[in-house]
């Protein structure tokens, strides 16, 4: 079996700068690198972890914590964190956070056991308070996505909530709706909150407010039961915004069974771009959110406080309206 000292003899380098190549730490140059691993190829030599662990006080393992994993959303998210922490020579070891304030401090608390290098949280349900106490208080580094946390805005990668979906609705009223209801996600949740908000603040600065809200949990069977009790309760809207694609998508199936045509009658807006939106009748009209990219910010984020380098805030992301069938502009109100 080839040793680390076959790797420095064939490669003819020190034992250090094999060292600083496996590991990814201090200055390599390129061509020494690509030495370096070309001989651990022609060797078939693999680094020991638990060595590499001991010798370097770290696991060289990130966690992460995803509030779901169902949906093209998570799945775009986790694809890329991986990829990103595979390229940097990490694992990546990731928990369900579940759907509540308590499983996601248990899966965080499960990660620092097992020794991660640093911790990213996509949260839905922890507080303010909660996750400033965790930033200051836990034994590894806390990156937090979809939230932003006052004093700690360097490890937080945050999308532009309330911009998105101030365009949403700018975009129905452009289109000349003015009775427009919303089907907003849990109202215990800031970023639900800060959709509602930017979507109901547009529609103030137009003199105009929501014909009704009713309120989903993102899962698409939440958006046809919203959807149903809009129509129950006999109010008319030429328009429907919903907080997310899978609600959105629930909402259409209910307009389709209670006789409505979409987007000829009412027209349906939804958020987060999933792929299945694009194959629906009519397709669906979404703002996109660059999932991948804030998912890479995070793990370099998370990378850089490992390594006790300097970081700066990572600048809002913003979301992208795309333009499908299912919004059209108004012919006659309801």
């Amino acid at each position: 079996m080839a040793t680390i000292n076959d790797v420095c003899k064939l490669a003819g380098v020190s034992k250090a700068t094999v060292s600083r190549v496996i590991n990814h730490t201090g200055q390599v140059k390129p061509a020494t690198a690509e030495a370096v691993y070309q001989a651990m190829q022609t060797l078939s030599y693999k680094p020991n972890s638990l060595a590499r662990a001991l010798a370097s006080k770290r696991t060289h393992t990130l966690g992460l914590v995803v509030s779901a994993f169902e949906g093209a959303y998570f799945s775009s998210l986790l694809q890329q964190a991986s990829a990103t922490a595979n390229q940097a020579g990490k694992q990546l070891m990731i928990m369900d956070g579940g759907h509540s304030q308590a499983s996601e401090l248990q899966a965080i608390t499960s990660l620092v056991e097992r020794q991660v290098d640093a911790v990213i949280l996509y949260t839905r349900q922890m507080p303010m308070d909660q996750l400033k106490q965790l930033i200051t208080t836990l034994s590894v580094p806390l990156v937090v996505m979809n939230q932003m946390v006052e004093g700690f805005e360097a490890q937080c990668v945050c999308f532009g909530q309330y911009e998105a979906a101030s365009e949403a609705a700018e975009l129905l009223i452009a289109q000349g709706h003015r009775h427009i209801a919303c089907i907003s996600g849990p109202p215990d949740s800031s970023n639900s909150r800060l959709r509602l908000q930017g979507f109901q603040d547009t529609l103030a600065r137009h003199q105009l407010s929501p014909v009704a809200v009713e309120h989903g949990n993102y899962f698409t069977a939440s958006g046809y039961q919203a959807c149903q009790r809009l129509l129950a309760s006999g109010c008319e809207f030429s328009a429907l915004f919903a907080a997310n694609d899978n609600m959105a998508m629930g909402a259409i199936r209910a307009l389709h069974e209670a006789g409505f045509r979409v987007p000829e009658q009412i027209s349906v807006l939804g958020f987060d771009n999933d792929p299945a939106g694009a194959y629906l009748i009519p397709s669906l009209t979404t703002i996109m959110l660059p999932i991948e990219a804030m998912a890479q910010a995070a793990v370099e984020q998370a990378l850089r406080l490992v390594q006790g380098e300097p970081i700066s805030p990572v600048r809002l992301f913003s979301g992208k309206l795309i333009l499908r069938e299912s919004v059209d502009q108004l012919q006659k109100p309801l």
